[in-house]
């Protein structure tokens, strides 16, 4: 019996249109393939470029004469918030990055700062050591990372903001750094605080909520707040605040306040930058 010549054209159809969705089918698995496979690529580069920097600026900050080892440091490091929810690596998370390295004191030279971050690093450089100037400090400075639950990878974007959560692996770094950097304050120790604020000396900010409560009196003699002033002068030494700074601290720690323009500041630095004369 001679076929149907259109259930024939009908099956030949049915043929073509398997083939064809076979064939969208395996291009559609390479493309997802290929994604996966970049994405992997772009990820693992990312942690490399991320680590490599760290491990050069490490190097490059530590002394010759210590036994610092900057692998052994990122190691320490990435425990901290590699594979967990980028909200929930609190401050102790890094207990063991300052175990390993911990910040060096430098007596009668820690300059701390509230709110006056750019003018304490023109003033500091040279002379006087910030949280920022210790290794790990101008490694991670202005620095941004987290880990993913699940991932062995480090993220430079996507992560919370500083404000976004609480314990997020940036603030909590910050927080638990300062903390140690401000329990090795030892001899006549500066603050330079915002004169421009309603309130100079701010109970939250990680100067007032953490490094004020770490100074022990038995290694360090005093604290100089210096109240960094400009046009818009809104405080002065007999401010509130610096009041409650005053007794923030531990007996045995003398207070010192002092009002200085910003201008005047900076005109001093310039023309004792190698003396290294306080300017204040």
């Amino acid at each position: 019996m001679e076929s149907d010549p259109i259930r024939g054209g009908h099956r030949r159809r049915k043929r073509r249109v398997r083939v064809v969705g076979g064939c969208a089918m395996a291009v559609l698995l390479v493309v997802v393939v290929v994604v996966v496979v970049v994405t992997a690529v772009v990820l693992s580069n990312r942690t490399d470029t991320f680590k490599a920097t760290f491990i050069q600026e490490c190097e490059r900050r530590t002394p010759e004469n210590t036994s610092t080892d900057c692998v052994e440091v990122w190691s320490a490091f990435e425990q901290a918030y590699v594979g967990r929810d980028p909200c929930q690596v609190p401050p102790e998370a890094y207990d063991h990055l300052l175990s390993v390295a911990p910040p060096q004191p430098a007596c009668n030279r820690m300059l701390f700062w509230s709110g006056t971050k750019e003018v304490a690093h023109q003033v500091s450089e040279g002379c006087y050591q910030t949280m920022e100037d210790s290794m790990l400090g101008s490694v991670l400075d202005g620095m941004t990372w987290c880990g993913k639950e699940g991932s062995n990878e480090t993220f430079t974007s996507g992560c919370p903001g500083w404000t976004e959560c609480v314990n997020n692996p940036v603030r909590s770094f910050w927080s638990r750094a300062s903390a140690e950097f401000a329990a090795v304050a030892c001899g006549d120790a500066v603050v330079l605080l915002n004169g421009s604020r309603d309130t100079p000396f701010s109970p939250t900010s990680i100067f007032g909520s953490i490094e004020v409560k770490k100074f022990t009196s038995d290694r360090m003699k005093s604290l100089t707040a210096v109240l960094v002033t400009k046009d818009n002068v809104l405080a002065n030494c007999e401010d509130e605040s610096l009041k409650n700074l005053q007794k923030e601290l531990k007996p045995g720690i003398k207070y010192i306040c002092k009002e200085v323009p910003e201008s005047e500041l900076l005109t001093c630095k310039k023309d004792h930058d190698q003396t290294c004369v306080p300017c204040w």
